[in-house]
C-alpha cells in the first residue's frame, strides 16, 4: 500500500483551478493499494483501490469569491494487458479499466480523478457577502423622465 500527502502546487492542472484569492497551501491526501482479485467473469485480474481527498479553493459561481470544495475519490481500477483491450472492455464493464503500463503515473491518475470530482457549479451554501439583486435602483420620477419612445410606434407611423 502506498500513501502520501503531496502539496497542491505539485499538481499543475489542479492548481490552475484554484481561485485567485484562494489558499494554495492545501495538501492532496491519497492512498493506493493493489492486488489480485476476480473480475466480473471470475478470472483473476490486477486491481487497484485509489483514494484521494483535497479541500480545493475554487470560485463561487454566485458571489465570485473563493469557496472551499471538499473533493473525495474512492475508486477501483482493473488493469488489462494493453490500451486496445482497455478501450474495448471499458465500455462493456462497470468498473474502470486501465492498461497496465511498465511505469504507470499514479500522480497523474490521482490528478485526473480529482479534476473530474470538481463540481460543475461550485457555490457557497450561503455566500459570505450579500449579493446585489439589481444593477441599481431607479426612483419613479427618474424612470418617467428617462422613458424612451417605443421604436415600434415610430415604425407604425411610417406604414401609413
Amino acid at each position: 500500500m502506498l500513501e502520501n500527502e503531496d502539496p497542491l502546487v505539485s499538481f499543475d492542472r489542479l492548481s490552475a483551478e484554484v481561485h485567485a484569492g484562494g489558499e494554495t497551501g492545501a495538501l492532496v491526501r491519497w492512498s493506493a493499494q493493489g492486488g489480485v482479485r476476480p473480475d466480473a467473469a471470475g478470472q483473476s485480474s490486477v486491481w487497484m483501490h485509489l483514494r484521494a481527498a483535497l479541500d480545493l479553493p475554487v470560485g463561487c459561481q454566485r458571489c465570485l469569491g473563493p469557496v472551499l470544495v471538499p473533493l473525495e475519490v474512492d475508486r477501483w481500477f482493473r488493469f488489462v494487458a494493453d490500451e486496445s483491450r482497455a478501450e474495448a472492455e471499458d465500455d462493456q464493464s462497470e468498473e474502470d479499466v486501465l492498461a497496465l503500463e511498465p511505469k504507470p503515473d499514479l500522480l497523474a491518475l490521482i490528478e485526473d480523478e480529482l479534476l473530474m470530482a470538481i463540481p460543475l457549479v461550485p457555490m457557497h451554501d450561503v455566500c459570505p457577502q450579500p449579493l446585489p439583486l439589481s444593477a441599481g435602483r431607479v426612483s419613479g420620477d427618474e424612470a418617467a423622465s428617462e422613458a424612451r419612445p417605443n421604436p415600434f410606434a415610430t415604425l407604425s407611423g411610417l406604414k401609413k
